[in-house]
């Protein structure tokens, strides 16, 4: 193990340390007396079942005032010896807030039931920081036992239940069912229970069986309960919102704003700044150095950025309560919470005003159609106004150069702010780029002539994300290091190249230059069509594009498809020629319209003895119409079946 990992795991014990309780390991018992346990169902019928086969997947579930109570039943049979390898089972908690009774785990083989789990005497009970690499700390437990003498043939018959209680948050909590497995299940059945007063609100999409709403006892019932179902498939390359089918979501939270409301006070705390803080000394530095807020922001965000490193603290109440300001600022560390919090308090100490704000990094497309919960945020960063304009900032980046309005709206979509009187969902926008991302610049000097290697410059510029990439790379890898490992990335694929030497830079604004010098053997071959010699750029005409897929029939078949935004590129190859290009030709695409949502130019053009090919495209839309995909994938062929010719006169 490092150092640097040994540091995180012994702050990791330890904060646990002090917050274990009981609930580190599991209990045994039977099922809670609302659970309706089913019998073990007949195998469904399914000419092509997998390696293994769902017998029944229950997923049944109690909401009040103080949270919810989760169980979980799956039977499997195991038909191919393959199914062998899932012979394990697991579950995951969190010591803090859950709460975890393993009930049944048996094989039935001949209609006799094998016990394994035996009040526990096999199984593995352990807390295993996945994301350690990731410094990410969570104190998660795993409960984990492996079945001995599966054979195929087997019926695994697996069921626990799961308290969740979240204190901070007043015990709102949520539901979250969805249909996931291989071939044709026997049973599915989704199970949701609440009592009156409680404020549960539900919604399914598509593809999801109608439930039933009735009663039971005196609690309110919500029931799907099908047989020889198949689980719903997503539609290939579409918007995530189209991607949840076969779904079903619960809340306790009466709307966007009760999530809003509960969480703004943990930020509204965290961001007392004592009177002596340490703190108060980089915030007059910062002021002294200038009055304009744009300025005093940015300087705030690069504070943030590189003088705290990340670290995730999801342990005890760290799930959503953020570390106080001081004590993220002594220990230079902390996570987007601490680092939010941080940010939070400089901005206002400098007169700007800011609020945190709730983000999904993963699943933000489509949050305003879901119902409001907390869990469906995994970030937050924070929104600064400055001039009635909206800036996002988000302390867990780092190297941000420039200023205030160089910085992008992030890919989040969809953000929370944080407030005490509450807040709506806001729409985070994005617009095209004025400016490409990336720009290529290849140069050939074959002037000296065509049986000779031409001289070769080749000339990234980075913008955005990847110039930071960049930028961080070159100043966190050795030199010598970075020139190898670009070397051998670049012969890979371009192998007529000869890299002699790698230069870097990097400006004030945060654009990133890469510059590749060396040598190239232009392959000039006869046509004997024309009865002249012609170099053709490798790779170039080969017919192959990257298309919208067809789709097959299924739910939402018809959504449009995601496309890439913003984003824009240019690249462009010169050849210098002999003879000032005297009795030359070029041949290539000269195209300018719209591809699918891309702004696409193609040029080649022969001006003063230069051969010059470009290609540009600059994205306008993230969504494409399903309609116009097979026109777009038409064109996307047509176009790189085109290929890039400098033609040389006859004779040379």
């Amino acid at each position: 193990m490092s150092m640097r990992l040994a540091a995180v795991a012994a702050i990791s014990a330890l904060v646990l340390a002090g917050a274990a309780r009981a609930d580190d390991k599991p209990s045994y018992g039977p099922p809670p007396k609302w659970v309706e346990v089913a019998d073990i169902p007949a195998p469904p019928t399914d000419d092509q079942a997998p390696s293994t086969q769902v017998l029944l997947d229950d997923n049944q579930s109690l909401h009040d005032a103080t949270g919810s109570t989760f169980y979980n039943r799956r039977i499997v049979k195991v038909l191919k010896s393959e199914g062998l390898q899932g012979g394990s089972r697991t579950v995951t908690w969190d010591p803090i807030r859950d709460k975890v009774t393993l009930h049944t785990l048996t094989i039935v083989r001949d209609g006799q039931r094998i016990d394994l789990l035996k009040h526990g005497e096999d199984v593995l009970v352990l807390r295993r920081e996945t994301n350690l690499e990731r410094a990410a700390l969570d104190g998660r437990m795993t409960a984990s036992i492996q079945i001995k003498d599966l054979r195929v043939g087997d019926v695994i018959d697996w069921a626990y239940t799961y308290e969740h209680r979240e204190a901070l948050l007043g015990g709102r909590t949520s539901d979250f069912e969805r249909m996931g497995w291989s071939g044709v299940a026997g049973r599915y059945r989704a199970r949701l229970l609440w009592p009156e007063g409680t404020p549960l609100t539900w919604r399914m999409t598509t593809a999801f069986p109608q439930p039933k709403i009735g009663k039971a006892g005196k609690l309110n019932e919500l029931v799907v309960d099908v047989t020889n179902v198949r689980t719903p498939k997503p539609p290939v390359g579409a918007p995530l919102r189209y991607q949840r089918v076969g779904m079903l979501e619960a809340t306790t939270y009466s709307g966007w704003d009760d999530v809003s409301r509960r969480m703004a006070p943990l930020y509204a705390k965290a961001s007392e700044l004592s009177a002596d803080s340490p703190l108060r000394a980089e915030i007059a530095a910062i002021a002294a150095a200038s009055a304009d807020p744009k300025v005093r922001a940015f300087k705030a965000l690069q504070l943030v950025e590189d003088k705290t490193r990340y670290l995730f603290l999801g342990m005890g109440e760290g799930g959503y309560k953020p570390a106080s300001v001081d004590e993220t600022w002594a220990r230079r560390f902390g996570d987007c919470k601490g680092k939010t919090v941080l940010l939070l308090t400089l901005l206002r100490e400098l007169g700007v005003e800011a609020e945190p704000v709730l983000v999904s990094t993963t699943g933000g497309d489509g949050l305003d159609e879901r119902v409001p919960s907390a869990a469906v945020f995994n970030h937050v960063i924070v929104r600064a106004r400055v001039g009635g304009k909206s800036y996002w900032l988000d302390g867990t980046r780092s190297g941000d150069l420039g200023d205030l309005d160089s910085l992008r709206p992030p890919p989040f979509r969809w953000a929370l702010p944080l407030r005490a009187a509450g807040a709506s969902l806001e729409e985070i926008v994005q617009t095209p780029l004025s400016r490409p991302d990336n720009e290529a610049l290849i140069r050939l000097d074959a002037s000296a002539g065509l049986d000779k290697p031409a001289v070769l410059t080749m000339t990234m510029t980075l913008r955005g994300d990847a110039g930071l990439a960049l930028n961080r790379a070159i100043r966190t890898t050795p030199r010598a290091d970075m020139e190898r490992g670009l070397k051998q990335q670049f012969s890979a694929s371009n192998s007529w190249m000869t890299i002699d030497k790698v230069d870097f830079e990097v400006t004030p604004e945060g654009v990133s230059k890469l510059i590749l010098t060396g040598s190239a053997d232009l392959d000039w071959r006869m046509n004997d069509d024309v009865g002249a010699r012609e170099f053709r750029f490798p790779g170039s005409g080969s017919g192959k594009a990257s298309t919208f897929p067809r789709r097959e029939p299924g739910p939402n078949a018809d959504a449009p498809y995601a496309t890439a935004f913003p984003a824009y590129s240019v690249a462009t190859a010169e050849v210098v020629l002999p003879n000032k290009g005297q009795g030359y030709s070029v041949k290539g695409s000269t195209f300018s319209g719209r591809v699918g949502n891309r702004e696409v130019v193609e040029t080649a053009e022969l001006k003063d003895g230069v051969a010059r090919f470009v290609d540009s495209a600059r994205s306008v839309g993230r969504e494409l119409p399903v309609d116009q995909a097979e026109e777009a994938n038409k064109l996307l062929r047509r176009l790189s079946g085109e290929a890039q010719i400098i033609r040389a006169p006859k004779g040379s």
